[in-house]
């Protein structure tokens, strides 16, 4: 009995072929027998247990809280879409700022690295996905679509600090820059470096310009600044000087008073102090100088076109 085999014949239909014959013993076909049996049963056991999983109470919400979770992820996506589309937006606000700025624009190159910057995690690798593809899927899709927002949101705050701190030293620089006349009446003499002087009588520079005005008559700030002199000098009378920083010193002679104190700080159009005739003056007036890094300078080059009199 244990060396008993089996013989299958197979006669092709229809053909003139011999039959042939496959010989298997009875201990072969009982272990192929027994193998055919457990993978159906696992089948049998794996299509049971799908089946439990969506037929009963527990699989049902299962993939119900799943179904829910793939319509929020979806929606999170188009709202991030919409986000993305703003930041891009604003990029392009940012860029014409920057070039009122006089700043350079950003590298395309670094301001596009918040969309599949370098570092994205794969797909495959994604423990959601490995459970739940198209969950997974688009799981994955939010979380890189949020983590490009954040780097696009960081090089835009980068690049507006930078923007706001330039418009901030301009704003002051524009601010120092005496570009208003200092007082109001007529330009008598201009700056020149060969003028004849009309009480001395002798052909030298003129290191400023002269302003005719009513004695008493305002003198104002041409910019802010701070008071670094207040004194008499020869020929000059009465002066004081502002330090506007960036260089930039301005000189006020032949003055009748000064109204503000050496070491105070004073604004745009302020009063500091009034016309007068001290000095060598044939008449009430101001001589105005400008100097820039320690080196006269023609006043007017500093002075809006407007403002100059005539």
């Amino acid at each position: 009995m244990a060396h008993r085999r089996w013989t299958l014949l197979v006669v092709p239909e229809g053909s003139t072929e011999s039959p042939r014959s496959f010989a298997i013993s009875a201990r072969a076909l009982r272990a192929l027998t027994t193998a055919a049996s457990v993978v159906a049963l696992i089948a049998l056991l794996g299509l049971g247990a799908a089946i439990s999983a969506y037929a009963t109470p527990s699989g049902r919400a299962a993939r119900a809280d799943s179904q829910q979770m793939g319509r929020e992820l979806a929606d999170l996506r188009q709202k991030l879409a919409v986000l993305q589309d703003t930041i891009r937006a604003i990029g392009v606000r940012d860029e014409r700022v920057r070039t009122l700025a006089g700043l350079p624009a950003v590298d395309s190159a670094v301001r596009e690295a918040g969309i599949g910057g370098p570092g994205s995690p794969q797909l495959e690798s994604d423990p959601v996905y490995r459970t739940n593809p198209a969950l997974g899927t688009l799981a994955f899709g939010a979380r890189t679509d949020l983590d490009g927002l954040i780097r696009r949101a960081n090089i835009l705050s980068a690049s507006f600090a930078e923007v706001t701190d330039t418009l901030a030293k301009n704003v002051q620089r524009l601010a120092s820059t005496p570009s208003i006349m200092p007082t109001a009446g007529w330009l008598s003499s201009h700056f020149s470096q060969h003028r004849f002087h009309p009480i001395l009588h002798i052909s030298r520079p003129h290191e400023g310009i002269d302003v005719s005005a009513p004695m008493g008559a305002p003198v104002v700030a041409p910019a802010a600044g701070v008071v670094i002199l207040v004194t008499r000098q020869n020929g000059y009378g009465l002066v004081m000087e502002l330090d506007h920083g960036n260089g930039i010193v301005t000189k006020y002679a032949h003055l009748s008073r000064i109204n503000v104190k050496q070491g105070q700080r004073v604004t745009r159009g302020q009063l500091i102090a009034n016309v007068g005739n001290s000095g060598l003056s044939t008449g009430p007036h101001l001589h105005y100088e400008i100097h820039l890094n320690g080196k006269v300078v023609d006043p007017l080059t500093f002075v809006l076109p407007g403002a100059i009199p005539d």
